[in-house]
């Protein structure tokens, strides 16, 4: 339950971030465009792949298969529930 939490905090602090700068108009929309497109697609990623991993759900030469547009979907219930 302790990793369940952390998971959720490391996925949501950085998002939560991002928005509360973009809507303090800190950072313009290209920026926060751009910002938003790392943390889909790399931060999110390895956060992923490092929970399943933990878990021993999937070995390390894996992480490729995370990386595919629409795999998470495979492991939502380990990445979320569980």
């Amino acid at each position: 339950m302790r990793s369940l939490i952390i998971y959720y905090v490391l996925i949501v602090v950085p998002l939560a971030a991002l928005i509360y700068a973009a809507r303090s108009k800190s950072i313009d929309s290209l920026w926060f465009f751009i910002l938003l497109l790392i943390y889909v697609l790399v931060y999110r990623s390895f956060t992923d792949y490092y929970r399943l991993r933990n878990k021993k759900i999937i070995d390390g030469k894996d992480f490729w298969r995370i990386l595919i547009p629409g795999a998470r979907a495979k492991y939502f219930k380990d990445l979320y529930l569980l």
